[in-house]
């Protein structure tokens, strides 16, 4: 924990009541991370979202619609173990600004595949919704997003703080999985965006 705390992130500064923590990781990481996702060939087009009722998956591109790559939770290769590295500083940053979540939970980590999104023009998660809406993703605890692109009108909109968080290139926020932070994908017309997006569970 020292050795990471050594690392001196910039802060994208948001008001503490909305428990969202926002910390910028290198602008080299994200250019390598899309370099790798361009190359992949076991990336899929996806519309897919949970059905709360089935707790199956459907496909839905009405709710959302985007090429997608799973990453495995256990991959620290390369540049993908470089971005877990920040990630894990962002993780330890947010903690300390928000010891609660740490002394009031059970341990947590990444334990599941989390993944790449790419959304083309007109693409994006359209609903508003949540990251724990049901037993099925019920261990949920913080999720976490990197803009790996900027995209002057592709950010992120917070229903109940009236806040819209700019896709801003290696931005990386982490938030809580429950309803207060009901959200949703501000669609870009012109614009491609690219992120990263997970989920950290009870161990």
């Amino acid at each position: 924990y020292t050795y990471y705390n050594m690392i001196k992130l910039k802060e994208y500064k948001l008001s503490i009541d909305t428990f969202i923590g926002g910390w910028f990781i290198p602008n080299k990481i994200c250019d390598d991370l899309i370099k790798i996702y361009k190359k992949n060939q076991n990336k899929i087009e996806t519309g897919a979202v949970r059905n709360l009722t089935t707790g199956k998956v459907e496909v839905d591109e009405s709710i959302k619609s985007c090429q997608q790559l799973p990453i495995e939770h256990n991959n620290f290769d390369k540049e993908v173990g470089k971005y877990r590295f920040y990630l894990q500083e962002c993780l330890l940053k947010y903690v300390k600004k928000f010891p609660s979540v740490h002394t009031s939970n059970d341990r947590f980590n990444i334990i599941s595949d989390y993944n790449y999104q790419h959304y083309k023009p007109k693409q994006g998660f359209k609903e508003w919704h949540c990251e724990r809406m049901g037993k099925y993703n019920g261990k949920r605890v913080l999720v976490f997003m990197t803009y790996l692109n900027d995209v002057d009108d592709g950010g992120t909109m917070f229903k109940n703080f009236n806040l819209i968080t700019p896709a801003k290139k290696g931005l990386t926020l982490i938030w809580p999985t429950d309803w207060p932070w009901e959200h949703k994908g501000q669609i870009s017309k012109t614009k491609e965006k690219h992120i990263i997006t997970g989920w950290y569970e009870f161990i």
